[in-house]
């Protein structure tokens, strides 16, 4: 397989970007597949559209705008993923009384393919996430969590593969330290591994055992630390790691309006995006594949 590419979208005019930091004259010639990510993170139990009286946010958001944009979305392209990067619960009275119920439904109904789990996700304990898991249908992807000796032990899986019109995407997750964010007794004997290394690891297995073709982090990390530089984030864990093509981050609540084009520790390029909080928007990256499954791609964010 050649090198990979992307199309770092700006305005209305795209900019080409190769893996290699070479300029490409054209991959759309050889564009013959393509596949569509949605994504959001830190919903916290939004269900409901904001009010048109809202001072930040009227008449935006709310599971049923979301399920209507995917909808034209999946019509528009059915080959198409939707995964969510953690912070499901905690937020509104949905929470506070039904314990997650309502939201693992609700994303349900979307058809989310997959999720990763949050600091939040713990706020009923390790027990309430348990209790509320027969409403997912859909898998939970955390590879630096080590849930052995609780009751998720066996109920999350580190990675998971998708097969969509012949293209193999591999999607893994990683979480944040729950030490200082989390009160213990909530999380109990889970055992935080280095979400660095075991990133690594995991795209590693992606790439060279599962071949796959595009390799997703659902993390939630956060973007980054100004405060803080070397702490552990999206873009430290992007230009420390290699062979992820995607990271799709959470906690920090970052807005951006496109994916962040930014460079592995081989120095190629790859993609980080994160799309806010409150289901305030959908991110939306589409990835086109040449007939000897060259890569390239555009991305947005775009108010639900």
């Amino acid at each position: 397989m050649k090198r990979r590419s992307f199309i770092k979208n700006t305005t209305a005019t795209s900019a080409l970007v190769s893996l290699t930091g070479l300029p490409l004259v054209s991959c759309n010639t050889y564009q013959s597949k393509h596949i569509t990510i949605l994504h959001t993170n830190d919903v916290h139990s939004h269900v409901e559209t904001f009010k048109s009286t809202h001072p930040q946010y009227p008449n935006v958001g709310g599971i049923a705008n979301r399920a209507a944009l995917i909808e034209q979305i999946r019509a528009q392209n059915p080959n198409t993923l939707l995964l969510d990067a953690g912070d499901i619960f905690q937020g509104t009275p949905y929470f506070n009384y039904f314990g997650g119920e309502v939201e693992f439904k609700l994303m349900s109904k979307l058809k989310y393919d997959a999720a990763t789990m949050g600091n939040h996700d713990f706020d009923n304990g390790i027990d309430g996430f348990n209790q509320q898991l027969k409403h997912a249908n859909f898998d939970f992807l955390i590879a630096n969590y080590d849930f052995k000796n609780t009751l998720l032990d066996g109920k999350t899986k580190a990675y998971k593969t998708f097969v969509v019109d012949g293209i193999k995407i591999g999607v893994f997750g990683v979480g944040i330290k729950l030490e200082g964010l989390v009160d213990p007794a909530n999380f109990k004997e889970t055992k935080y591994l280095d979400p660095t290394e075991i990133a690594q690891e995991t795209a590693n297995i992606l790439k060279d055992h599962e071949h796959c073709d595009l390799v997703i982090c659902l993390s939630h990390l956060g973007y980054y630390y100004k405060s803080d530089p070397e702490k552990i984030s999206d873009l430290n864990l992007a230009k420390n790691t290699k062979n992820i093509d995607l990271i799709i981050g959470g906690h920090t609540h970052t807005f951006l309006k496109k994916p962040t084009v930014t460079k592995n520790m081989d120095g190629e390029n790859m993609l980080v995006n994160q799309v806010g909080k409150w289901g305030i928007n959908l991110g939306r990256i589409d990835f086109y594949f040449d007939e000897i499954k060259n890569i390239s791609s555009k991305g947005k964010s775009i108010i639900v």
